[in-house]
């Protein structure tokens, strides 16, 4: 949306078609805040208004010698040619050229809309953020009068925006969201108001800010909070284009693959569908957008844990690639395919897809590295771990050499193969894996989601292979972590600290596990239900910590509940029905032979905390809880 930020100013302030607007003048400021809009039509109220001015008194001129041009007149000729040329440049480079010279034309009232120009051209074309933001503060300076009034401004948002994009550019990310939201809210001041123009005026500065808060929030780790506003960025642009539009319809994919960042299969699916009849209808089944889309569900299918159907929108989208000559993007499909293909059960299918893929890929390109991480999968899967384990060294090796390159994509491959041989009960190896893509994560501010997840599988690794005080540092920074980027309420929160109380009580501090497991049960009531087995199990672990800190009644109170939830699930949970009523009256007998009851017989407190991040998808496996959106 820079170029719409850029196009709409254009729009706003110009007078005549191909004409830039007249610069504002010293009386522009006071003629803004008496107007209705802060960009009403072109009038005299908006800047500059050249007339020939005639002398008060009378001019003798001798008969046939031509009129003599007064300095005032060379002025105003001077600065009309200058925002003619100002108006006819195309590039940042052009326009600052043109505003050297105009420095010493016109006085700084009048050069704060041509400040503002220069630095959306700049955010553009992706120039010097430095100096984009140096335009962008120069303007503000002029032009943020009405906002000490306390009235908004559209031209005091787009500043803002323009500002907070130089600020994402420099990884600003604080600085960047506070300009933003500010606004943000004049933007909500102008709708509600009345005082922004029509739709087509305000529409696509708002678009623009709010896309830069996704942008901002994504890098931030902020990633359900960056949903928002990508829903919004919807929203709006299904108000100002047509129904059947391309960039609608990428629109509905871009946010579809939002959710599958976060792992919300489910409400990824039908912008992943809308965005597939969007295109079909308006570029036809072999278009290269429906083949992107038709991938993406294919992704979105597997997430679903409908392979079959994955299977077949990988097909179709295959088709299309071949058609179009897009070998690279095949491949990645094909890479998708086989991985679908395991995950069937079709190993030897796999196999021999990912076989013919290798053949087309460069010795050390990423690409191959892939091809032998779903090889090494499909490998181990059928418990040839020899042979899995040697696609994974290739896999490693490559990778090896795109650290600096490429960090972001090489910790994803990594975090792959370290599941890999976690699933070969090669914990050591899987755990130096891990190291190693957190060692990348930690120098990429915008990956802060994926280090918390990260930190709750070493932690869970060193938990599972008895070094419990190793993993209990990790535990700690990744729910600190995730729960800046969820909320805290997010249900793998409630998995880390489930985990963390398991450490604390190994450790014979069950105070702290009553507390992190009363965090867990509180998370996982609110983001699952009561109801569902996982937070009957923080229940229960509750239970344990009271009863080894030998506070019975809350142990039995505890246990209890448990029993009652799972009596909801009917004969499914007999066993566990069982087990929970051994545990209870195992708790009777220590409550009776107990003295005295020394330690408290009250829940320990919750800190306050506001539901957020919540998910709709419970039933994802161990690995998709722990590692969030990598």
């Amino acid at each position: 949306m820079k170029r719409a930020s850029f196009s709409i100013l254009s729009q706003l302030t110009r007078c005549r078609p191909q004409k830039l607007a007249p610069f504002l003048s010293k009386n522009y400021i006071h003629d803004l805040t008496s107007s209705s809009s802060p960009l009403k039509s072109c009038t005299k109220a908006h800047g500059l208004e050249f007339r020939t001015h005639q002398p008060s008194h009378t001019i003798n001129t001798l008969v046939g010698n031509p009129p003599q041009t007064s300095t005032r007149q060379r002025k105003i000729k001077e600065k009309s040619d200058l925002e003619e040329a100002f108006e006819s440049a195309k590039t940042s480079e052009e326009m600052l050229q043109i505003f050297k010279q105009m420095e010493s034309s016109f006085d700084e009232t009048e050069l704060g809309l041509v400040g503002l120009k220069i630095a959306l051209k700049l955010d553009q074309e992706g120039g010097d953020p430095e100096m984009t933001l140096s335009f962008a503060n120069r303007a503000l300076n002029v032009l943020d009068k009405d906002e000490r009034n306390n009235r908004p401004s559209l031209l005091v948002a787009m500043c803002l925006q323009v500002m907070g994009s130089a600020n994402y550019s420099f990884k600003r990310f604080s600085d960047s969201l506070g300009y933003l939201s500010k606004a943000n809210r004049m933007l909500g001041r102008l709708e509600e108001e009345g005082l922004g123009g029509s739709v087509e005026d305000i529409k696509p500065i708002m678009h623009a800010v709010h896309l830069e808060l996704a942008n901002v929030k994504t890098a931030m780790g902020r990633r359900e909070e960056a949903l928002e506003h990508l829903q919004k960025c919807l929203e709006i642009k299904e108000l100002i284009l047509e129904e059947d539009s391309r960039e609608l319809g990428v629109a509905n994919r871009d946010l579809a693959e939002a959710f599958v960042a976060v792992l919300n299969f489910k409400e990824a699916l039908p912008f992943g569908l809308k965005a597939l009849e969007i295109h079909k209808k308006g570029l036809g089944h072999n278009s290269v957008e429906v083949a992107h889309d038709r991938r993406l569900l294919g992704v979105i299918y597997s997430g679903l844990e409908e392979h079959q159907k994955a299977l077949e929108q990988n097909e179709l989208s295959q088709k299309v690639l071949k058609t179009w000559g897009l070998s690279s993007e095949l491949l990645r499909a094909e890479i998708d395919a086989a991985n679908m293909q395991i995950a069937l059960g079709k190993f030897e299918e796999a196999i021999n897809t990912l076989k013919g893929v290798v053949r087309q890929t460069e010795k050390e390109s990423e690409t191959r590295a892939l091809v032998f991480i779903s090889m090494g999968k499909a490998l181990c899967n059928q418990e040839k771990f020899a042979d899995a384990k040697r696609c994974l060294e290739i896999a490693c090796g490559i990778l090896d050499k795109k650290e600096t390159i490429s960090p972001e994509e090489v910790a994803d491959a990594y975090s792959e193969i370290s599941m890999q041989y976690e699933s070969m009960n090669e914990f050591e190896t899987a755990i130096s894996l891990l190291k190693r893509t957190l060692a990348l994560l930690e120098k990429l501010p915008q990956a802060q989601h994926s280090e918390g997840s990260v930190s709750a599988r070493i932690g869970w690794l060193l938990l599972l292979t008895g070094k419990v005080p190793q993993a209990i540092p990790y535990l700690e920074s990744a729910a600190e972590r995730l729960k800046e980027s969820f909320g805290p309420k997010h249900f793998g929160v409630g998995y880390i600290y489930n985990n963390l109380g398991a450490a604390y009580l190994e450790l014979d501090r069950p105070q702290s596990a009553a507390q992190v497991f009363a965090f867990a049960k509180d998370i996982m009531d609110v983001s699952l239900g009561p109801h569902h087995a996982d937070s009957i199990e923080a229940c229960q672990n509750l239970s344990k910590a009271y009863s080894s800190m030998g506070s019975y009644t809350l142990a039995i109170e505890f246990q209890q509940r448990a029993i009652d939830a799972w009596e909801s699930h009917g004969p499914s949970a007999q066993d566990e029905l069982r087990e929970a009523r051994r545990l209870l009256e195992q708790l009777k007998i220590k409550a009776s032979g107990a003295s005295i009851n020394q330690l408290p017989t009250k829940a320990l407190p919750l800190p306050p905390t506001s539901v957020s991040g919540q998910s709709s998808q419970p039933d994802v496996s161990i690995n998709q809880k722990l590692t969030g959106a990598m």
